[in-house]
């Protein structure tokens, strides 16, 4: 196999941590071999070490990094919903509607509408209403952006049998009118009364979607990735056996670790079959991780808090969806068998509960806790003493409209002043990985990194020019662009147990990005410009950006 020498350009090899701060590391050149770093450092240098006959990428001052790793993500979901009414790229009701009309017209065969990618912030209060999509004969099942909530029409009740009289499942609720009429928008739980419903995908579907979303994510340098919910959940499909089909054939070239989805309706009997799952794993795929989702989100008021949301009444605390008695019980089995754990917790309540679970458990199952939006200031230390990752989505953490006007209205000053601690985290010694939650939001590591930044939002987002995106939220807890890019790169690798990976260092695996440009040559308030123009995976190059 021929060698690829990188010269011409910085390679960002990895950071060092000092006092709350990451210093970049460069070097000159990069010389790979056999799908492995074979020399770093001094241009001259690694070229005596290069075999006669060898290529060059000249990197002409563009930044050559090592892959990027998205550490909560949900492709195979992504690739689905790219497939079917897919409303996430515009905003707002009427382009809803139109791009709903639009794809209603081109399936006429379709006895459902279903997709997906609606912001709750294009509507008062968050809420749509299901009359606004009786303009079609046909049911109708939108997931939100976030994937908590899903508008429906009224067909779609009617086929479902949801009336006034139908009580709220134990883990969601169903919003109604002033008369108790259902509204057409169903949170959380509540989302299975009709998503259940709705046209399984086939054994096709659900691998030509993990292909699509492997080209995609390739395309924004993202060479492996942990797939938060592998399982069946809330009117999903087990994405399980599409994993290991594409591992077997070797078309999965991404390294990913699948986080096997814990039923909250099931027990501890259910370590036994996630431990057999594990055991099948193959070549580029492995099922090490089981994800626990412990609370929804602040919008619909189903994030755990410890104190009362504000304006909501005295009892509204938000939802732990397993049990915290017995939560930890259940984590032990897990740490025990050797799992990592992955929560989903959103709430300082359900942070604390995630926090209380994890002590005394083992460091080298490397747990991680996803989200973190909102952290009681007490609990920031026990990150680092618990030797616990946070796993953050950067950009979330913006004055975005959904923020403003559905988060801190109800979450009051001093909780909302806790969101996104990500400085104080990285202060008291925390490590971070990053994620995405794609298709929640945009899988672009660039992205992200921009708003742990600058804490505004990046240009070409459909909040851009909300009034008050460029206002940076809570610019204390930024963080600078080597903490950030390190937590993409060697922070999500070593969640993935994968210690060939995220960093350029001989030896190591030649997972490589080249970027379009050099974002520690820019302004901060430019990251968001900066494009991938090559990705390498294993030294093969699986992605080039078009001239």
């Amino acid at each position: 196999m021929t060698d690829l020498l990188f010269r011409g350009g910085p390679a960002f090899t990895r950071a060092t941590r000092s006092a709350g701060r990451s210093t970049p590391r460069f070097a000159e050149a990069v010389l790979v071999r056999d799908g492995r770093i074979a020399a770093v450092g001094d241009e001259d240098e690694v070229l005596r070490r290069a075999r006669p006959g060898h290529e060059t990428v000249d990197l002409g001052g563009r930044l050559l990094t090592p892959g990027f790793v998205d550490a909560h993500i949900h492709p195979v979901q992504a690739g689905l919903e790219r497939a079917k009414c897919d409303i996430s790229q515009v905003y707002g009701l009427p382009s809803y509607l139109e791009k709903i009309a639009g794809y209603a017209a081109a399936h006429p065969d379709h006895k459902w509408i279903d997709g997906g990618g609606w912001d709750m912030s294009a509507f008062p209060g968050g809420l749509p209403h299901r009359t606004q999509l009786d303009f079609l004969d046909r049911p109708v099942y939108l997931i939100q952006r976030d994937h908590h909530a899903a508008w429906v029409n009224t067909r779609a009740l009617e086929i479902a049998g949801i009336t006034a009289e139908t009580p709220d499942p134990a883990d969601g609720r169903i919003e109604r009118d002033a008369d108790g009429a259902p509204s057409g928008v169903l949170h959380e739980g509540a989302m299975d009364l009709v998503g259940l419903l709705t046209p399984r995908p086939t054994e096709s579907d659900i691998d030509a979607a993990l292909m699509d979303a492997q080209s995609y994510l390739f395309s924004l340098g993202i060479t492996g990735w942990q797939d938060a919910i592998v399982g069946s959940y809330a009117g999903s499909d087990d994405q399980y056996p599409a994993y290991i089909s594409a591992a077997e054939s070797g078309r999965l070239k991404a390294h990913v670790v699948g986080a096997l989805w814990w039923d909250r309706t099931r027990g501890a009997e259910q370590i036994e079959e996630m431990t057999e799952r594990r055991a099948r794993s193959v070549g580029r795929f492995h099922a090490r991780s089981v994800k626990i989702m412990q609370d929804g989100i602040p919008e619909n008021f189903t994030a755990a808090v410890i104190e009362p949301y504000c304006n909501c009444g005295p009892d509204q605390r938000g939802l732990s969806y397993v049990d915290p008695a017995l939560l930890k019980g259940y984590v032990a089995e897990l740490d025990r068998r050797g799992f990592q754990v992955h929560f989903h917790a959103i709430g300082e309540r359900a942070v604390r509960e995630a926090l209380d679970a994890l002590e005394g458990s083992a460091p080298a199952n490397r747990h991680h806790i996803a989200h973190v939006q909102i952290i009681e200031p007490s609990d920031i230390p026990r990150f680092a003493r618990l030797e616990v990752t946070a796993n953050l989505q950067p950009l979330w953490a913006t004055h975005h409209m959904q923020m403003d006007e559905l988060c801190i209205p109800f979450l009051g000053e001093e909780r909302s002043g806790w969101q996104y601690p990500f400085a104080d985290l990285v202060k008291t010694g925390a490590r971070l990985c990053a994620g995405s939650d794609w298709p929640v939001s945009s899988a672009d590591p660039l992205q992200g990194m921009h708003v742990a930044v600058n804490r505004t939002e990046p240009g070409g987002s459909v909040h851009a020019d909300y009034p008050t995106a460029q206002t940076p939220f809570l610019p204390r807890q930024s963080l600078d662009l080597a903490t950030v890019m390190a937590a993409y790169t060697q922070g999500s690798a070593r969640i993935n147990h994968d210690d060939e990976a995220g960093v350029i260092e001989e030896g190591m695996r030649a997972d490589l990005v080249v970027l379009d440009r050099d974002p520690y040559a820019l302004e901060p308030q430019d990251i968001w410009t900066t494009q991938v123009a090559m990705t390498f995976v294993d030294g093969e190059a699986v992605y080039e950006r078009p001239a």
